[in-house]
């Protein structure tokens, strides 16, 4: 049972790039069962239509997919053009999309760190400067879905770690910048959260057992604890915070050691090749 009153978002409007599966699914599906009505935003137009069915069909909220790449400046417009015909207004806003992969920076090409970069830092961007005179019309709220991994030096990932710094950046200008407006932004920083893509993808062979040894909690993060967090920070309960960032991670953050061996893993990449992606372009491949 949530702790929510079932509608505290009664006539709001979530607009949530990444929304199709994972956490930002979990939240905006969250978000929905406390009255909100939602745009997700996302790439794969098939899989987006699934992902708004089945929100409306569990929460009996109106969900609008809005096909639509965060590299994009023009197809953000769109969408949240999309979201406006549909919904009338925009009053909370998730910049969810992200991309990720293991590579050591020695096997990471130019191309794959702008990917990167693009997808989760200009993503971000491209979806503030789409929505924001609508946020300042209803003075509503901006969460930015970042991570942990660039609060310290983590292998393996530059990429990630350079886009999402940025976006912590990013999400406190605009607090400033739009607080006098009545708008806010803040970040949620999630630790390991299981039954992720993320995990999946990122996770070593064997590593969650000791990864739940190190989170002083004990446990996995779920995609409801950072669901939980995003409720709060849209409510009205959280109306004087802005410019924050919230590491939800069951303590991990202080007792994190890297999941690959150290320092073998960065003197010699080879050997660990079965832990990189295999769309990570190679040493050899020209930069």
């Amino acid at each position: 049972m949530s702790v929510f009153k079932s509608d505290i978002f009664k006539g709001k409007v979530v607009f949530c790039t990444g929304g199709r599966s994972g956490i930002c699914y979990e939240i905006v599906e969250r978000m929905m069962s406390l009255g909100c009505s939602s745009a997700i935003v996302g790439r794969d137009a098939k899989g987006l239509a699934e992902s708004a069915s089945a929100l409306t069909s569990s929460t009996s909220q109106a969900c609008l997919p809005c096909p639509a790449d965060v590299r994009d400046p023009k197809a953000m417009v769109k969408a949240v053009e999309d979201c406006i015909n549909k919904f009338g207004k925009i009053d909370f806003v998730i910049c969810g999309a992200a991309g990720n992969f293991l590579s050591p920076i020695e096997m990471l090409s130019v191309n794959a760190f702008r990917t990167v970069i693009e997808i989760d830092l200009l993503g971000t961007y491209n979806t503030i400067k789409a929505t924001l005179p609508h946020v300042r019309s209803s003075k509503g709220s901006y969460v930015h879905i970042s991570a942990t991994l660039h609060y310290r030096g983590t292998p393996y990932q530059a990429h990630v770690s350079a886009a999402k710094a940025g976006v912590d950046a990013l999400s406190n200008v605009l607090a400033v910048e739009e607080g006098p407006r009545g708008v806010r932004s803040n970040v949620i920083a999630p630790g390991p959260i299981g039954e992720t893509t993320g995990m999946q993808r990122l996770g070593t062979k064997d590593g969650q057992n000791a990864l739940e040894k190190e989170i002083p909690l004990g446990r996995m993060g779920k995609k409801g604890d950072i669901a939980s967090m995003a409720v709060f920070l849209f409510s009205e309960e959280a109306a004087w915070i802005s410019g924050q960032i919230f590491v939800v991670d069951g303590g991990h953050s202080h007792t994190f050691a890297s999941p690959l061996p150290y320092p073998e893993a960065v003197l010699n990449p080879a050997s660990f090749a079965s832990l990189i992606d295999p769309r990570t372009p190679s040493k050899s491949s020209k930069l």
